[in-house]
């Protein structure tokens, strides 16, 4: 699908500040919902289902997805490959030469996009280039001892928006969890301190719920990393339409349901045992996990 201007034939790029198609020549702007029913209208494209399994255990995960590329839809959409670090990234048929944004090192088209599912939602560029490097210079305004490299205009110049792809977790949570807690006493009689230390076994149960916990199906971004930045808005998603992806770039996911399933399913444990320890209260001494069990049910991705 290319993204022609109606009113000029120019390539329309997703503008980020007003969250519309816009034309760079002609300044022509149009509501991206209605900018892809006019292109649907005109490739005469349908949607369609998808299926979808998790298992290998007994918590019978869902799939909510309902999205896979028809025919026609990718026509547009090009994949390029990084020489150096091998990441493949996702973009429209009009980009150019362009670098990798992992590694820095040219890429090449290796062709057609095919195989993959169609997101479900994305969550737009709220960001142009322009914003991005005010707001990373004024982020290194200040730092005097900060190494040079970080402020070199060659590498600032070439910063890209990359849409990173993400699975999405629905689950509840029933817990059962033994923490143990201290008290400590302190007195002094004479010149001597003493200090009197009790052990306690707290337990707690109950059951929590979790909506969209991320993990992103991405192998080239560090998993730490990409946690580090949430929490993701995700009331600013959007249901998925080619034309967001007009002027950036997009990485092409590697990583499957099953893999992601554990990741989601170890940060659902870690969250619900730090919410769980928030009820045990006085001890001045602090708490720990002595013993955890958390299952999980009515799971969907």
């Amino acid at each position: 699908m290319e993204y022609k201007c109606p009113s000029c034939g120019g390539a329309m790029e997703f503008d980020s500040t007003t969250q519309k198609m816009k034309c760079p020549y002609c300044d022509t702007e149009m509501e991206v919902a209605q900018y892809q029913q006019m292109q649907e209208k005109a490739e005469g494209n349908a949607g369609g289902n998808q299926g979808g399994d998790a298992g290998g255990n007994n918590e019978n995960w869902s799939d909510m997805g309902n999205n896979q590329w028809m025919e026609g839809e990718t026509d547009g959409i090009r994949v390029y490959v990084c020489q150096s670090c091998g990441g493949e990234i996702v973009a429209d048929a009009n980009t150019g030469a362009t670098s990798c944004p992992f590694c820095g090192n040219r890429v090449v088209m290796k062709g057609q996009f095919a195989g993959d599912l169609k997101p479900d939602y994305i969550i737009p560029f709220k960001l142009d280039k322009k914003a991005a490097k005010e707001n990373y210079y004024k982020h290194l305004k200040g730092k005097k001892y900060l190494p040079k490299v970080f402020k070199k205009e060659n590498h600032v110049d070439e910063i890209k928006g990359v849409y990173i792809p993400f699975w999405l977790f629905d689950v509840d949570a029933d817990a059962q969890i033994t923490y143990e807690a201290e008290k400590v006493h302190s007195h002094t009689s004479g010149d001597t301190e003493y200090t009197t230390r009790e052990i306690y076994s707290v337990y707690r149960e109950g059951s929590l719920s979790f909506d969209h916990v991320p993990a992103d199906g991405s192998r080239k971004m560090d998993d730490t990393l990409m946690e580090a930045i949430e929490p993701y808005n995700f009331q600013e998603a959007v249901p998925f339409q080619q034309a967001y992806l007009a002027g950036y770039l997009a990485d092409r996911y590697d990583v499957n349901v099953d893999e992601r399933i554990n990741r989601a399913r170890d940060r659902i444990r870690v969250c619900t045992e730090r919410a769980f320890r928030k009820t045990v209260s006085g001890y001045n001494g602090g708490s720990s996990v002595k013993d955890s069990n958390v299952q999980i049910h009515n799971a969907s991705y």
